[in-house]
């Protein structure tokens, strides 16, 4: 099944690959026990984790520990390989707020055991994205944005994206390299300090300050 993201002056892109960026922000990677990796640490989640805003996340009965993290969703254009940083704007089709929303039980569990993120960051629902702001707006430049998120009208993180340890242009090019870039991915670009736990009947709100914003529900998914 086909699934878009949807822009603020009404175009939509089919979405593509969803790739996310691990310990991008040294406050955050000191609060998960961990260091700013020498290289960047790329994992990647199925279209179906894909929600769309006012969606609703659904909470697995596999897990006890679903934490929130906010982040700046870097959006592609057009396809692309070994992308220079310099030329790395010319391939942004626009920019969105996501949620990357972790199971941080059966991460631990995986990171203990030396095993794959993937059930932990790639479940069903687990990747909320807002419209997008065309990248025009910003007459070619790659701006800053500010990233707030609310659980039930309580702000949980707030943070700047000048504060990422790899720039938007860093994370486009590196990933161009290793896997290359399709027309409609999506870059999560790693979350501020701040994270923590979602619980059923939780009202999330996320946004880039000023430009877009994001709502969700949070519902109990029984497997069964």
């Amino acid at each position: 099944m086909k699934k878009y993201l949807h822009f603020t002056d009404g175009r939509k892109l089919e979405l593509s690959n969803i790739y996310a960026v691990a310990s991008n922000y040294r406050k955050h990677a000191e609060e998960m026990g961990t260091s700013i990796p020498e290289a960047p640490v790329i994992f990647l989640k199925p279209t179906s984790a894909f929600v769309s805003n006012g969606g609703t996340i659904l909470l697995p009965n596999f897990s006890n520990e679903v934490h929130h993290e906010v982040e700046l969703v870097i959006v592609i254009g057009k396809d692309g390989v070994n992308i220079s940083e310099n030329e790395a704007r010319h391939f942004i089709a626009g920019y969105a707020v996501g949620i990357d929303v972790t199971l941080r039980d059966l991460q631990a569990k995986a990171k203990k055991e030396g095993k794959p993120w993937g059930i932990a960051k790639g479940f069903y629902t687990s990747a909320p994205i807002s419209d997008v702001i065309p990248a025009e707006q910003f007459d070619g430049e790659i701006p800053y944005f500010d990233l707030l998120l609310k659980v039930n009208d309580e702000i949980r993180q707030k943070a700047s994206t000048k504060l990422m340890e790899r720039s938007v242009a860093q994370l486009v090019s590196f990933i161009s390299k290793v896997f290359s870039l399709n027309e409609g991915d999506c870059i999560f670009t790693g979350t501020p300090e701040g994270v923590g736990k979602i619980l059923p009947g939780d009202k999330i709100y996320a946004e880039l300050s000023g430009y877009v914003s994001l709502t969700c529900n949070v519902e109990k998914y029984d497997l069964g």
